[in-house]
């Protein structure tokens, strides 16, 4: 099959540090590679990838100083991909909805993964005027708010078995690691190490609109606890890796509807269990008591922390093993793109959730 898969642009294709949808562009054009597919890449020119790539600008427009306005960048690369569109039999968005009427006109198929939260008011317009839009979501949770629009599929992502090494000997540090931003509520992993009586670690991007709520409510709580807390900045590569692997538990204490959320399966993937709020995509992603708990507040967290030995590491590796893969995530997005060509809806199996597990109490 004749696959092109469209990027942000914001990071590298796979990013160097935060970028998740980056990084499931990537394992899902490398393992479409793999499995014997062509695939073009649209991304940044410093991406890398065994497809080919057709390279937009030079690197990842967050990481570029001179650049301003990001959305003239993805303009352009839909202009180069209604250039190519001939050579493929499914163009794979994965960003802003911008594409929705080029779309219309493309001499193939078109599939969207919406890797963000959706709103009513902003996106319920948008797919009543589009609704013939074929469309995947991150997890069931992620739909609610326009339940009506064009789902193909919840395709929940995956990594490849090998990217992290599962670690049955964890440090005693408990672990934040994602965007410092007012729904991931930093604030309170703090609060339930303090409590615990852990050290926490702390890393993740600052993104520029919200490093005044950084600077203002994150800050001044990093600078009162500096005898637990290790603040870290923006971590990749082996040092993320490590930091995941050695954790004792991931602290994900969400206040938002989190879409999906990464961190958790990569925390999975080396055993390591998390601790987290039960919003959003929380309750498909764990199974409480397998591979962390799922939590309502403070307290109950404080208490998971105690109760986290409890929790087997082998198992938790193995719960990300049965549901998590690259490899699964793959074929998932496979049979939608058949049954697209096909010009009928694809039929995946109902994926398993830990939905139905009693949580922490």
């Amino acid at each position: 099959m004749r696959i092109a898969q469209v990027a942000p642009l914001y990071e590298c294709v796979p990013p160097f540090a935060y970028g998740a949808t980056e990084r499931v562009v990537s394992y899902l054009t490398e393992e479409l590679v793999r499995r014997g597919h062509d695939v073009t890449l649209f991304a940044t020119a410093d991406s890398s990838t065994a497809a080919r790539l057709v390279p937009i600008c030079e690197r990842g427009l967050w990481r570029d100083t001179a650049v301003w306005d990001t959305l003239t960048h993805h303009v352009r690369q839909l202009a180069r991909v209604a250039d190519l569109a001939n050579e493929f039999d499914v163009v794979h968005f994965h960003g802003d909805p911008l594409h929705f009427p080029l779309a219309r006109s493309l001499p193939c198929k078109s599939l969207t993964t919406l890797h963000g939260q959706l709103l009513p008011v902003d996106h319920g317009p948008l797919f009543r005027e589009f609704p013939s839009a074929p469309l995947v979501s991150i997890s069931d949770d992620q739909r609610k708010p326009v339940p009506s629009a064009n789902w193909q599929a919840t395709i929940y992502h995956g990594l490849p078995l090998d990217e992290f090494e599962f670690q049955p000997n964890p440090a005693s540090y408990l672990l934040f690691l994602g965007r410092f931003m007012p729904g991931k509520r930093p604030d309170l992993a703090v609060e339930i190490a303090r409590r615990a009586g852990l050290p926490l670690k702390m890393a993740g991007k600052i993104h520029p609109g919200e490093r005044e709520y950084f600077a203002q409510q994150i800050e001044p709580l990093l600078a009162c606890s500096r005898d637990f807390t290790d603040y870290l900045g923006e971590v990749g590569g082996e040092l993320r890796r490590q930091l995941i692997a050695n954790a004792r538990a991931l602290l994900f204490p969400v206040e938002w509807a989190e879409p999906f959320g990464m961190v958790m399966i990569e925390a999975m993937a080396c055993g390591t269990p998390v601790i987290a709020f039960g919003r959003g995509a929380v309750p498909e992603v764990l199974t409480h008591g397998m591979n962390g708990f799922i939590v309502d507040n403070i307290e109950q967290a404080v208490s998971a922390v105690a109760r986290i030995g409890e929790i087997d590491r082998a198992q938790c590796r193995r719960s990300f093993e049965q549901r998590f893969t690259a490899e699964r995530m793959a074929a998932d997005y496979l049979r939608v793109y058949e049954q697209l060509l096909a010009g009928t809806r694809a039929a995946l199996p109902a994926p398993h959730t830990g939905a139905d597990a009693q949580l922490f109490g």
